[in-house]
């Protein structure tokens, strides 16, 4: 983890405000979903990528009945008919 050096206080709604710096560096744009997970003590937030729900990869997906599964998955279960 790279420490940033920024401190925000949190409001008393529990919001905190990311830093336009960090938002363009992570290309992180208004109304983008975030998505937040915990490890011991730390809080960490991620821009969320959709992925493949068979194998995670998060490029190439399609919808199939409201799932995600990229075109790689798609022609390995052509390949099982």
């Amino acid at each position: 983890m790279k420490a940033t050096g920024i401190v925000r206080k949190m409001d008393e709604l529990g919001r905190i405000v990311l830093p336009i710096e960090l938002r363009n560096r992570l290309e992180i744009g208004p109304k983008d979903p975030i998505e937040i997970f915990t490890d011991g003590s730390s809080i960490i937030l991620k821009k969320y990528q959709p992925c493949c729900i068979l194998c995670g990869n998060t490029s190439d997906n399609v919808l199939i009945k409201e799932k995600r599964v990229c075109k790689r998955c798609i022609e390995e279960l052509n390949l099982l008919k």
